[in-house]
């Protein structure tokens, strides 16, 4: 049970909360969609052949048919940004065997329970960060930050970290909640959950012009809480350094959130298949040591990632910096 798990990690001051569950890789898109179990299952084999293996604690997230301590629903969460017309076609989508939403984002007979799992994970995760105090990851999949209000896209289900933010401000009455994407396509579908939230701020580093060709600039949010970076193709971290140290971590200190969520994609690895940007693993390691001298109170959860090593080793580089 959740309150069980929350007690471990409250307990276990020096180990690192990994909220997973085999049940993510049940969302069957097709051994040639990018976006596969696959994913999971090596970074979770990497993870307990590392060096840190003894310093993660493992954690299921709770069961959709079962509300956590907080007494959620949620499916009332995911009304938050998600409108009752998708949920209820997403449903009848996967219960009539799946089928393709987009030209690239598919269902399957499991897809609408592991969405909703996917989502009461990083729920979770907020509530395992804000008690704790310490950061915490999510590995679950699908990922979240192109879904629509109205529709899932670009891989993506449910919104997971707009959902979370959301949450965490309604629910937890947080007053502030910022979050970092630094996935090499900029969040669409976050951007569009909060754009009208004075109380959430929004970053993103993204690859430009690129799919979704959304993110410019001057689409700062109705209370300048979104700030957009776009990168050129074949960008390194001599690029991205300059944008951490002198525009995302001072936008972030001086919005002081209660919690940082991160929307950690990993396909700005100069590996990925899917982009064009030339980070390294251990790059991810520098960007986490910036936004620790934010706040410790940040949730990572995944998202994009597809070259299998560089992913694999871009996780670890991320909790290394957090243990």
């Amino acid at each position: 049970m959740f309150t069980s798990n929350l007690s471990i990690a409250s307990q276990s001051t020096h180990k690192f909360p990994i909220i997973y569950s085999e049940s993510f890789l049940e969302h069957n898109t097709g051994i040639y969609h990018p976006e596969k179990s696959g994913r999971l299952t090596a970074i979770v084999d990497a993870l307990k052949k590392s060096a840190i293996a003894s310093q993660l604690v493992w954690q299921e997230p709770t069961a959709i048919s079962t509300q956590n301590k907080s007494g959620l629903d949620i499916l009332q969460e995911i009304k938050r940004f998600h409108n009752t017309e998708y949920i209820e076609a997403l449903q009848k989508l996967s219960e009539r065997g799946g089928g393709y939403i987009d030209g690239d984002t598919i269902a399957s007979p499991q897809t609408y329970d592991v969405a909703l799992l996917a989502v009461s994970a990083w729920l979770d995760g907020v509530d395992i960060v804000l008690e704790t105090g310490r950061p915490a990851f999510v590995l679950s999949r699908p990922p979240g930050h192109h879904a629509r209000a109205h529709s899932g896209m670009g891989f993506c289900i449910f919104g997971n970290a707009a959902i979370a933010a959301l949450s965490a401000c309604d629910r937890l009455h947080l007053q502030r909640v910022a979050i970092l994407d630094w996935d090499v396509h900029h969040g669409n579908g976050t951007q569009e959950a909060v754009w009208d939230r004075p109380d959430i701020a929004y970053i993103s580093t993204h690859q430009a012009p690129f799919y979704p060709m959304t993110g410019r600039k001057d689409e700062t949010g109705a209370y300048n809480n979104i700030l957009n970076i776009p990168m050129r193709a074949n960008s390194a971290i001599a690029e991205y350094l300059p944008v951490f140290e002198n525009q995302i971590i001072p936008f972030l200190k001086n919005f002081d959130p209660d919690l940082l969520i991160i929307s950690a994609g990993f396909d700005a690895n100069a590996d990925d298949p899917l982009a064009s940007i030339l980070l390294k693993p251990e790059d991810f390691g520098t960007f986490t040591k910036l936004c620790l001298e934010v706040t410790p109170k940040i949730l990572f959860g995944l998202e994009g990632g597809y070259d299998f090593d560089s992913l694999s080793r871009s996780v670890i580089a991320v909790i290394e910096q957090c243990l």
